[in-house]
Formats: structure tokens, sequence, C-alpha cells
């Protein structure tokens, strides 16, 4: 398992920095450089007579499918702009907004990609490189499409240095770049097949505990979990509930002086009340 400090060889962790915001024919033309770039990249000429809409759709689309490797600082920057501009827009909720109880957790459903905490937690698969199917609903690619290209880069770099692919239940640390969060804490959960099984219940404590070590040695004050391993690997939402409070009540219960402080993101209203019915017991 790489130490934080291994890690920081690999990879930049210091704070991202944050780019002035966009007015709308900036927008435009951020959009309309970077659709070009990306199509020039697959020897094709970018033409405009889509909607802008179409235009920005594209620019995700060609962006998830696009290999792991730097981009050009003039591309970064038109990049950066355009997403941080888009990150404000979405809305930023700050975990200062939100009501803690007695353990420090907090409960919000919503897209995590609009969460200010100091990390969240990205449900990644073993290549940790994203999802790369164009415009896909998970929550690896709504992760990855928001931050940037240099998430993709960052996570290829801790792969090749370790050699190998991401180890389920294993967590790494990267910048969240063009998020509202910080940091993002990527986790590999056990991919369900037939049943649940006990080593597949393992794995999934293995994942919080994971995120929850590597958070606090960071020094990461609020950190917000997904439903990890729920979507299309399939662990049973209410079982993996469980599970994920369980784990990180223990945690927090042998190690006060972390302070750390936990939101459960939820996306669907019956996550949202699982979850809700769960705390209230605790």
């Amino acid at each position: 398992m790489y130490t934080l400090g291994a890690l920081s060889s690999v990879v930049d962790l210091t704070p991202y920095p944050r780019p002035a915001l966009l007015g709308a024919a900036e927008r435009a033309a951020a959009t309309d450089a970077l659709l070009k770039f990306l199509l020039r990249e697959r020897g094709l000429i970018a033409a405009f007579s889509a909607t802008p809409e179409k235009k920005r759709a594209l620019v995700r689309g060609y962006m998830n499918e696009r290999p792991a490797h730097p981009i050009p600082a003039e591309i970064a920057a038109l990049q950066d702009g355009l997403f941080w501009t888009e990150s404000v827009e979405r809305g930023i909720v700050s975990a200062e907004e939100l009501s803690f109880d007695g353990h420090g957790f907090a409960l919000w459903e919503g897209d995590i990609t609009r969460l200010a905490a100091d990390g969240i937690v990205n449900a990644a698969n073993a290549g940790m490189l994203g999802c790369f199917l164009r415009n896909h609903g998970c929550i690896d690619n709504a992760i990855h499409s928001a931050a940037g290209m240099q998430l993709r880069d960052d996570c290829a770099k801790i792969i090749a240095a370790q050699g190998h692919e991401e180890g389920v239940g294993d967590c790494k640390l990267t910048r969240a770049f063009n998020l509202p969060a910080t940091y993002v804490l990527h986790t590999v959960g056990p991919m369900v097949r037939r049943e649940v099984t006990d080593e597949d219940r393992a794995d999934l404590r293995s994942s919080y505990l994971s995120c929850l070590r590597t958070a606090s040695l960071a020094g990461l004050k609020t950190v917000a979990f997904c439903c990890i391993a729920t979507g299309v690997f399939s662990f049973p939402r209410e079982e993996a509930a469980e599970i994920a409070v369980g784990t990180v009540l223990k945690w927090k219960m042998r190690h006060p002086e972390s302070g750390l402080k936990i939101i459960f993101n939820t996306y669907l209203p019956q996550d949202t009340e699982t979850y809700r019915s769960i705390l209230a017991m605790v």
C-alpha cells in the first residue's frame, strides 16, 4: 500500500488553484477550442454548426474516451476556466452548511460533484482511470468529467508507479482539480457476482477503512462517501449502507482524535431513506 509520502512523489497533492470565472462568450470560445483540440487528437476536423449544448456534450464524450496523457498548458487553462465556471453554476454545497449529528455524521442527497468537502470518495474500477464510456451516468464518469483531463492523467501515473491495477478495498488520493472538493479518494469496491459473500462484505469494509485511514493521514476534516459498489458492482444497497455506517462508526470510536466529519452522500431517494433509518438508530 502506498504511503502518502510515496504518493506525493508520483503526483502533486497541493490544492489545485481556482481559475477566474468565464463569461458567456469566453465559455463558448473555450468549448470550441477544447472540441477542436480533442478532434485534432483523433485526426478529425472540427465543425462548429452544432448547438452549444451539443458541443459541450461532445467535449465530455471525447474526453471520456481519451487515453491518459498530459494536455498542453493553454488547453488546460481553457478547460479549467470552463469547468470551474460550470462547477460554480451547478451550485456549490459547503460541508459547513450541513447538519452533523453527535457522531460527526451528515446525510446529503445530491450530486457529489457539488460538494465542497475536503475529500469526496469515488467508486473507481481496477484500472482507476475513470469511465471510458461516452457520457455514461456512473459516478466515476461524473467525477472525472467535472474534474478535468488531469485527473485521469494523475491516476495513470499512480497505476504506472505501483505496477499493477488497483486492488479491491484499497484507496488512492488525488487532487480534485475543478471540483469544489479539494481531494478525491479513489477506492475499488467488490463486484458482486451472484450473491453477496463474506469476502465481498470484508472488501467493502476495507474500502471504507482505507479511505478513512488515507483521509486521516492527509489531515482531511470532512469526507463525503458515495454509496460504494452499489451501482454496476451490484452490492445490495441496504446491506451496503449498514456496512458503511457500522464501519465508519467503529473507526471513529477508535480514532476520536481524528475529528473527521463524514457525509454520507446519496443520489437516489431510496438510498436516502435507508441511510436516514440506519443513522437514526446509531
